[in-house]
């Protein structure tokens, strides 16, 4: 029996739309949307450090914040210790994040993207292992 990731996911206004997307696209997971629950204008950190929270203290496996460039939600979410949120804007991307840097949260700039993309990005995300080896080198050199 296969153990089914959890995923945190979360967006401000700009990302609304496409987190909603995103959760019905990630039905066959455990989900859990940290919000904003509506297009009403928000403040990103609100729910990008939710989210990186959750995936920080290990409840969650792994994270998505969407929201107009994903800027917003990655600095704020990289503040995080043991955070690694790529902003992801094609496939290939989305998996060396995994690959190279073993990220933890993928990053969505809702305006940039189509749907059909990042949905495919979070597949590829969540899909990709790290390889760790030299890149596990250069990943633990990360944290402060």
């Amino acid at each position: 029996m296969s153990v089914k990731l959890k995923i945190a996911i979360g967006a401000d206004h700009a990302g609304y739309e496409y987190k909603e997307i995103i959760k019905a696209y990630l039905a066959d997971y455990e989900t859990k949307d940290f919000g904003t629950h509506s297009p009403a204008s928000v403040d990103y950190p609100d729910f990008a450090h939710p989210v990186a929270n959750a995936v920080e203290s290990g409840e969650f496996n792994f994270g998505v914040l969407v929201c107009g460039s994903a800027n917003g939600v990655a600095i704020t979410a990289n503040k995080h210790q043991h955070i690694r949120a790529a902003i992801c804007w094609e496939n290939e991307i989305a998996s060396l994040a995994r690959q190279h840097n073993n990220a933890n949260i993928i990053c969505i700039p809702a305006r940039f993207v189509s749907e059909d993309l990042a949905k495919e990005m979070v597949t590829t995300f969540l899909d990709t292992a790290f390889e760790g080896g030299r890149h596990a080198n250069r990943v633990d050199k990360i944290s402060c």
